[in-house]
């Protein structure tokens, strides 16, 4: 490629990434801040989501999940309640650069003044107990996803570590109902393949996958494969792709193999099923390319270097999100 080509094509996806909407499903900063001792409005280096980054990373809408480790189960409905705490905490300390969100107006709202969207989800349906009045309180709190799992078994249906796994229970699926009826999105990563099917059988609204990619071209149990990702298709559901390397390739993660997915989903699926799901802040190794948030216009650069139209790259970046969002939780 000339020099000229490349500036052009730097300058285009500037441009292009600058105009998107641009919608991360999964970070884990919530936690990550309050470990770190740090905030979201200051840069330090550490970690790989704050404010300032989101902002260079041009990221209109951030999922926030509130991420409870195996050892807390005793008090795991405490911890959650302290980390919803702590993110309205940095909502009001930095109500001039985002806001939180409660259904889509709020979201639209908040970027019509320009303002980064911030959704709260939880990872993990074992925060519920079995009880159906937790989920009500998790959504009267500003929850609005929710991940039924984590890769153990819980209350709801078995994650993907557990050996000879089975499907949602009823309770799982009196969840996947009841979120219908809330306006929540129904997270299915993390989750054992029999229960994927239980939600898409039992679900009414389109479902995401937060944060997974293809198991055909990374063959690792948390990501997808080729008849999960055409039924979440199929039913107008999105997958956020991940950033964490061994969830990318096995040998060789990159930014290159990362846009093999985008590739290879597109041609299993179609676009419309593809989002973003970095996983930031929760994983312990990054690609040299999207080392952290500020670094998603690489993505895009390397999206339209593939040959995806500026539609294609805008649904990708966020429109197809944007309209599951608009779909399952309206104003």
């Amino acid at each position: 490629m000339h020099t000229r080509d490349v500036v052009e094509l730097d300058l285009n996806s500037v441009l292009l990434h600058q105009k998107s909407i641009v919608i991360d499903a999964h970070c884990d900063t919530l936690t990550a801040i309050e470990k770190q001792k740090r905030c979201l409005s200051v840069s330090t280096g550490i970690g790989q989501v704050d404010l300032p980054r989101l902002k260079r990373g041009g990221v209109n809408v951030q999922f926030f999940a509130v991420f409870v480790s195996p050892g807390s189960e005793k008090r795991v409905l405490e911890r959650v309640m302290e980390v919803i705490a702590h993110f309205y905490r940095e909502m009001a300390e930095n109500a001039a650069s985002i806001v939180p969100v409660f259904n889509y107006r709020t979201l639209a709202h908040g970027l019509a003044q320009g303002k980064i969207a911030a959704l709260l989800a939880v990872e993990g349906g074992e925060v519920l107990a079995g009880r159906l009045g937790v989920l009500n309180s998790l959504y009267l709190m500003g929850v609005r996803s929710l991940t039924l799992t984590w890769n153990h078994r819980n209350e709801l249906g078995d994650g993907i570590a557990v050996e000879q796994p089975g499907g949602l229970t009823k309770f799982g699926m009196a969840v996947v109902k009841e979120m219908n009826r809330l306006g929540m999105l129904v997270d299915v990563a993390h989750l054992a393949a029999p229960g994927f099917w239980d939600v898409l059988k039992t679900s009414r609204q389109p479902v995401i996958a937060s944060h997974a990619n293809s198991y055909t071209l990374c063959p690792h149990p948390r990501n997808l494969k080729n008849e999960q990702i055409k039924a979440l298709a199929a039913g107008g559901g999105v997958m956020g792709l991940t950033f964490y390397p061994p969830f990318i390739h096995l040998d060789c993660p990159s930014l290159e193999k990362l846009l093999d997915h985008v590739d290879y989903i597109a041609n299993l699926a179609g676009v419309d099923c593809i989002g973003l799901g970095s996983d930031f802040d929760g994983i312990s190794e990054v690609i040299p390319e999207l080392s952290d948030v500020s670094r998603l216009p690489a993505f895009t650069r390397g999206l339209l270097t593939r040959g995806y139209s500026k539609e294609a790259v805008k649904k990708i970046l966020g429109d197809n999100l944007l309209r599951v969002l608009k779909t399952v939780i309206p104003s």
